[in-house]
């Protein structure tokens, strides 16, 4: 592909994106949704019929999530991003809108800052740039490492709801856990030791892709400052804050995200038809 990036040489090895599934109108723009550490590819169904009419979807599962396969070892965001590009880069992908929960947030950033041409519009939901204490997440890695996911699960899964959704919808909560337990604790550790290691904040400004960043007002895990920051950092970024939404926003008011992402993306799509592609 001419237009392709290719990572720095220095750049360490990507760690690999290997299930994954590309879906939708042929031709269409394609739009990555990225999921936040714990969960898998679920975590976006209640948006897929909306996007997929308009978009072919690349859903893809962190290591080990989702019953995808699992790198042992500590990853890096570096490592993560590097294989989104050799994923899009596997899959003949040249440019692409990029939507991202948490963790899938901050490799959507990673992606618009070190690989710009490859990004047309980026979708911020419930994530950070830098979310200290690097202890905290080392600790957590050890923990499952040796205990296992139910070791955490609890203290974890009760940040990703608010109280009174968990007594609204407590199938669904019970579900989101579920899918957490099991995680590969292998891959989930790894993935934490990426975000003890993540600091975005001087990267944010290399960032060109028109971004909206949605947090939830009480959003527990990633509190709404950390949108803040992201926003401050990042040239014409606009942020929305959800009242009564906590880390998993797209899962409990799946229909204001929804349309503020659909609405966000539209904008960066060119006519409609077959010449319809990312501007």
């Amino acid at each position: 592909m001419s237009d392709a990036a290719t990572p720095p040489a220095s750049a360490p090895a990507p760690v690999p994106m290997a299930a994954h599934a590309l879906d939708g109108p042929p031709g269409a723009p394609v739009l990555v949704l990225g999921n936040s550490l714990g969960t898998s590819a679920a975590v976006w169904d209640q948006q897929v019929a909306r996007f997929r009419a308009t978009y072919r979807l690349l859903r893809y599962e962190l290591p080990g999530h989702g019953g995808s396969a699992a790198t042992p070892g500590s990853y890096t965001i570096d490592g993560l991003g590097a294989g989104m590009l050799a994923l899009l880069d596997s899959l003949g992908v040249a440019r692409v809108g990029y939507c991202g929960i948490s963790l899938g947030g901050m490799i959507g950033m990673w992606l618009a800052a070190h690989a710009p041409d490859r990004v047309a519009a980026l979708g911020l939901v419930c994530t950070s740039a830098y979310l200290p204490p690097a202890a905290g997440w080392l600790d957590r890695a050890d923990r499952v490492r040796v205990h296992g996911m139910t070791s955490v699960a609890g203290s974890v899964t009760s940040r990703w709801f608010t109280p009174e959704y968990r007594a609204a919808a407590p199938a669904v909560v019970d579900a989101f856990r579920g899918e957490f337990e099991r995680t590969d604790p292998v891959g989930y550790a790894g993935c934490c030791a990426a975000i003890a290691g993540l600091d975005q904040r001087p990267a944010l400004a290399a960032i060109r892709a028109p971004t909206l960043i949605i947090a939830g007002a009480d959003d527990l895990a990633t509190p709404p400052e950390h949108a803040e920051v992201i926003a401050r950092g990042i040239n014409g970024a606009r942020l929305t804050v959800l009242p009564g939404a906590a880390h998993l926003a797209a899962v409990s008011a799946p229909a204001a995200v929804g349309a503020a992402l659909d609405e966000h993306l539209r904008a960066a799509v060119g006519p409609s038809g077959d010449q319809c592609r990312w501007r």
